[in-house]
């Protein structure tokens, strides 16, 4: 497939592009600053509607012009481009940022008839990673039913552009997917970050105790962009294990009291759950902290 991707220069972003191109996709990311990736690349503001529906209607490279045959389309736009969280800038720049850029891309691809697009939501929008104070979950695991009414302009920001992403659907049918992504990890990190997490899970609460591995978070974009015919759809993204090294028992006795447990849970089972991504689009995560630190 050719995919436009947005954000494609950011810490997910490398992750998913390399993976999309090792299974024979072609790429163009689309950022403020390069990517150092060997893709084609558009420089833009993501803010400036003109500057998105221009790069996603012209030429992004110069073999692009050998056949002849005009501008080539894309079968999908991957948008991961955001302020990455709050307290970076101004919190009303973080939502009007976020937002904007959500509302000009998706609006871009379905004027130009793209027929998917797959946007990057967040685990903030269940509202515990960023509260003031500590903020408890309804019930876990989490699933995609859960509540998301936040309390902060990042989270607010994704909410929004999930509600902006189902009403296009509901207006044009393109199939368009977002992606809750939990926290994003890199294979390095696992040696650098995880040990304190086995110390101290209370590090991990905000993250509700759970995961990403970046590169089987590209396999979860690769994932829907193989899957057709869904309309909209949201999928928490995260992996099977939790991030900590105590069991999911004791994480409910000492962080979850008086929390609703909706179901058994294995002894190293995500509070995050990812059964939605599985059934319906073959989410098959591989790769876990344990096989770094044992």
């Amino acid at each position: 497939m050719r995919v436009f991707f947005t954000g494609g220069s950011g810490k997910a972003g490398k992750w998913a592009i390399r993976h999309l191109m090792a299974q024979g996709h072609t790429v163009v990311n689309a950022d403020k600053v390069p990517s150092g990736l060997d893709c084609s690349e558009l420089l833009i503001d993501l803010t400036d509607a003109g500057q998105v529906i221009g790069a996603m209607s012209q030429f992004t490279d110069f073999h692009e012009l050998d056949a002849g045959t005009g501008v080539p389309t894309y079968d999908a736009v991957v948008h991961f481009a955001a302020v990455p969280r709050v307290m970076i800038g101004t919190d009303g720049e973080c939502f009007r940022i976020n937002t904007q850029t959500t509302y000009n891309v998706i609006e871009a691809a379905v004027k130009l008839g793209i027929p998917k697009v797959i946007f990057a939501s967040s685990e903030t929008t269940y509202a515990v990673c960023f509260a003031d104070g500590e903020l408890k979950p309804d019930y876990v695991p989490i699933d995609e039913k859960h509540p998301t009414v936040p309390h902060d302009s990042y989270a607010m920001s994704k909410v929004c552009n999930e509600v902006t992403a189902r009403s296009f659907q509901a207006r044009t049918g393109t199939d368009i997917y977002g992606l809750r992504i939990n926290n994003v990890i890199e294979p390095d990190e696992y040696a650098e970050l995880f040990p304190a997490f086995m110390a101290d899970p209370s590090l991990r609460r905000r993250n509700i105790f759970a995961y990403i591995d970046a590169r089987d978070l590209g396999h979860m974009v690769d994932c829907c962009l193989k899957a057709d015919g869904l309309g909209y759809e949201v999928f928490n993204v995260s992996n099977n294990d939790l991030s900590v090294g105590i069991t999911s028992a004791e994480v409910i006795d000492r962080f979850y009291q008086g929390v609703e447990v909706r179901r058994e849970m294995r002894p190293d089972e995500t509070f995050y759950a990812n059964d939605k991504a599985k059934d319906l689009v073959g989410f098959a995560p591989k790769h876990s902290w344990r096989d770094v630190l044992g």
